[in-house]
């Protein structure tokens, strides 16, 4: 199945648990064959820039203040500038009204919906809100607190494992609110191009829905830097109506505790959200976004980072290459394995664990299953890239062992 329509239940693509709740249920009781090495979580673990402590400390007084909800000047402008350079922009965010900052883009993406559904205003019940399948999971979170109907789109490899915008019939578009779309895909990694966003734009504008662009992994790629939804605005015309591009610093940085992100683009939309959150979302902390002002002015750190990222990639090719094929990503930091030659990913999760130590997660769990049963992620297992690199390495030689063992 590419897409589902199933008749709406409130929370019927929503999991019971998230994957890693569901991952230790499915190893519980079961030992490890060898020193277990952990590549489940997407959590960095390579440095912090050097420069966030001393930014914290200069700015320590700013912890008894209240921020704005809309945040600093400062870090509207860094975020706006950084959005300049990356993509091209010509100057065309507004740093007043084009970027709202947020505690992680989880939060951004969890409650966008809402304010799609509202400022809408389409007089459904349960408007449609369309993810991609796989998915993160807050997506479908996202669905559940707006009351809205959950469409899955699935992701498969045939179509570079972005979502099927050929598969959507116009009157169920009519119907949407919200479209969640992830560039770097997550978990699979590849990038959304010019085309497929210039196409996606089109039907938001035509259709009347916001397009919720998930960036998190926008500056961990391989060689070339994936193309931005507003980048390809840019080149449209009509400025940045319907478009809301989120990212932060958790992946780009390695400050995922930082939990300090933003929101950008349509100014219209993001001007009536920042009065809604100012009833309903805690403020991001001055000190956070002053370290976020010198993160967005460095690429120093970021480029150091993608090095050891894709190190990392070239020993998983060399290690599983031969056996599986190419395995590289062109962006992220995840190997999206199809293990179907040696059963389905939630067994080999186990055997995994048991036989080698090494704990993955199943593809499964980051996908739902649609209304036939079918779920494009059973074939996959995700494999996290965040080890430092001998670690990684000694992961990699135990699958790669394994794995040619079994074949």
């Amino acid at each position: 199945m590419t897409a589902s329509s199933q008749a709406y239940t409130r929370g019927a693509v929503l999991p019971s648990s998230n994957p890693f709740q569901r991952l230790a249920e499915l190893l519980d009781g079961k030992t490890p064959g060898l020193d277990p090495i952990i590549m489940t979580i997407g959590e960095p673990q390579h440095a912090i820039p050097g420069f966030t402590a001393e930014v914290l400390a200069e700015n320590m007084a700013d912890f008894r203040r209240y921020p704005p909800i809309n945040g600093s000047d400062a870090f509207r402008s860094a975020v706006a500038g950084w959005l300049d350079r990356r993509y091209n922009l010509d100057g065309a965010i507004d740093p007043k009204d084009g970027v709202l900052p947020l505690n992680g883009s989880r939060e951004g993406l969890s409650f966008g919906a809402i304010a799609a559904r509202d400022q809408l205003a389409k007089g459904l019940d349960h408007p449609v809100v369309i993810l991609p399948n796989p998915f993160y999971q807050t997506y479908a979170a996202a669905a559940h607190v707006a009351d809205a109907r959950a469409v899955l789109l699935d992701a498969v490899p045939g179509n570079n494992f972005l979502p099927d915008l050929d598969a959507l019939d116009p009157d169920l578009l009519e119907e949407t609110v919200a479209f969640y779309v992830a560039s770097p895909t997550n978990p699979e990694g590849f990038p959304a191009d010019l085309d497929f966003w210039t196409r996606l734009i089109g039907l938001a504008r035509k259709h009347r829905f916001y397009i919720f662009a998930d960036e998190c992994y926008s500056e961990i790629y391989r060689k070339t830097p994936p193309t931005g939804i507003l980048e390809a605005a840019r080149a449209m015309g009509g400025g940045f109506a319907n478009i809301i591009v989120l990212n932060s610093l958790s992946k780009r940085s390695n400050l995922a505790g930082l939990r300090c992100g933003f929101a950008a683009g349509d100014p219209d939309f993001l001007r009536k959200w920042a009065k809604f959150r100012g009833l309903a979302a805690p403020q991001v902390p001055l000190p956070a976004q002053a370290v976020a002002v010198r993160a967005y002015q460095d690429e120093d750190h970021v480029i150091e980072n993608r090095r050891l990222y894709n190190q990392k990639f070239e020993a998983a090719e060399r290690h599983l290459g031969p056996i599986m094929g190419n395995v590289t990503a062109e962006g992220g930091f995840f190997l999206w394995l199809d293990v179907s030659r040696w059963g389905d990913g939630i067994s080999l999760t186990s055997r995994l664990w048991s036989d080698c130590g090494v704990k993955v997660v199943p593809g499964g769990y980051l996908a739902s299953d649609q209304s036939d049963g079918t779920n494009p992620g059973r074939d996959f297992i995700r494999v996290g890239l965040t080890a430092p690199l001998e670690q990684t390495e000694i992961a990699l030689e135990r699958m790669a062992k394994w794995f040619g063992e079994q074949a």
